[in-house]
């Protein structure tokens, strides 16, 4: 009986020791349980670099790097680096936005991290100043661009979209790729000399009214060497018959710049001589109008006679023009009458009247191989004709004198163009109003025939009665009439 009972208590003590391992077990489990859940541990990815980054187009990327570790309230970060696995791909040669993914497992749970890579452009253009060996810039037409190219590394060729912007002394070039990124560039423009104007003839010109102005001009050479006169600019004028002073600038501009010369003209009057009145009684036979078809008779009778006379020519019957020639080749005055006789267009202003005058000097010239400065108003200094033009004559006689032209007028008027026309009523015209005269400026016109043919009787009375016949000449007499305009 005792046996058995022992061997009872065995089994209640066996059956023990296991229930109370079993709890210490489960015991334990809990406290783990616990504790981890206490500790609270998780997946922890550390990446080397930003979790957002940005890399340049075109170059080859490569991961900073990642790992991953677990990590707790309680006890820390553990020591085993997990696997990690990397999914998504980074394509450097098209810009835009890649996203990077890290893995891993732990404790039957999945965890993951990003990492956002953006391929930019970052890169900015470049700009290439292309120059010309020996190139030298032009000052009057400025710089002529020598060239250039803008290259980028992603968008290619942008010299198309390149901004130049030319300033004082350099030119700026801008260009912007599609990234935004901006290249400048500057080139220096070379100092250029302004071309030299230099004056031909004197800075100060003095000379004498006359009917024309040569301006001498300028020379304008530029460094290089190059003739740019014709590109001079001329302000301000010269009326060489009106005494005062003038200036004339000449200038060359290329738009930014302006150089320049001036030159003074002073117009002084030329001097008449003094008038000399001849001693003896004096008769001047004088004739407008011509020469005409009767004026190689009035030479012959003027031959003939060893008389010598004026004559005011004109331009309307140039088919006569040569007895100009020969009257001069005699020894008689030829002096300016008028072109074309015509009252309302050679009075209708200062230079119409000169127009005529000199077309009718350029006859003189022609006939004699002189030009004359002995002249007569169409009509007379006294006409009313010219009263359409107010005060014409007046200024007219002042131009004319200060250029050193004398003009003549007449003591007596033989009527020959409106009074009579008969030789014995021209002759009886002239001689009665000779007489008792010691000086006599006679008007006839070699255009009539009638007053031709007084010529003879005319000179015949006058040498009966002591006048002497002469040829007007510059310090002759002049029988200046009143002036009524």
């Amino acid at each position: 009986m005792a046996r058995r009972k022992e061997k009872k208590g065995k089994k209640k003590s066996g059956r023990s020791w296991k229930l109370t391992l079993l709890l210490f077990l489960l015991l334990l489990l809990a406290s783990a349980a616990v504790l981890f859940t206490m500790d609270g541990r998780h997946v922890q990815f550390r990446l080397v670099g930003s979790s957002e980054i940005t890399v340049p187009y075109g170059e080859d990327f490569v991961d900073p790097g990642r790992s991953a570790v677990t990590v707790g309230r309680l006890f820390g970060t553990g020591v085993l680096v997990l696997p990690v696995e990397t999914s998504g791909y980074v394509n450097t040669k098209v810009i835009g936005t890649y996203e990077l993914t890290y893995t891993t497992e732990f404790l039957f749970d999945s965890y993951s991290a990003k990492r956002i890579v953006h391929v930019a452009d970052l890169t900015p253009p470049t700009i290439t100043l292309q120059t010309v060996n020996g190139y030298q810039p032009d000052w009057f037409t400025g710089y002529e661009e020598e060239g250039f190219l803008a290259w980028d590394n992603c968008d290619g060729d942008l010299t198309a979209q390149v901004e130049r912007e030319v300033l004082e002394d350099r030119i700026e070039y801008r260009v912007s790729d599609s990234s935004g990124n901006e290249a400048v560039a500057e080139r220096t423009l070379p100092a250029v000399a302004p071309p030299e104007l230099t004056l031909l003839g004197e800075e100060y010109m003095v000379i004498s009214a006359s009917m024309e102005f040569e301006d001498p001009g300028v020379i304008a050479v530029d460094g290089k060497g190059n003739d740019l006169s014709d590109k001079v600019t001329v302000e301000g004028s010269v009326t060489p018959y009106k005494l005062g002073e003038y200036e004339l600038t000449y200038s060359l501009s290329n738009g930014a710049e302006t150089v320049s010369v001036t030159r003074t003209v002073v117009i002084e009057r030329v001097e008449l001589p003094a008038v000399v009145q001849p001693d003896e009684k004096t008769i001047y036979l004088t004739f407008d109008d011509g020469p005409g078809p009767y004026t190689g008779d009035l030479l012959d009778i003027l031959a003939n006679y060893d008389v010598k006379a004026t004559f005011f020519v004109t331009g309307l019957n140039p088919e006569y023009e040569d007895m100009i020639g020969r009257a001069y080749r005699e020894g008689h005055t030829i002096a300016v009458h008028t072109l074309s006789h015509n009252y309302y267009a050679i009075y209708a202003s200062e230079q119409n009247y000169l127009d005529d005058f000199y077309a009718a000097q350029e006859i003189v010239y022609r006939q004699t191989g002189s030009y004359t400065r002995m002249f007569r108003f169409p009509g007379g200094s006294s006409n009313t004709v010219s009263n359409f033009n107010p005060g014409i004559i007046s200024r007219l006689t002042v131009l004319m004198n200060n250029m050193g032209y004398q003009y003549f007028d007449w003591h007596i008027d033989s009527g020959d163009a409106v009074g009579t026309r008969t030789t014995a009523g021209v002759v009886a015209n002239v001689t009665s109003g000779c007489t008792g005269r010691k000086i006599s400026v006679v008007l006839q016109h070699d255009v009539k025939d009638y007053s031709v043919a007084a010529v003879e009787q005319i000179i015949i009375w006058g040498r009966q009665n002591g006048y002497t016949f002469r040829a007007l000449e510059l310090d002759s007499p002049t029988a200046h009439h009143r002036i009524a305009n």
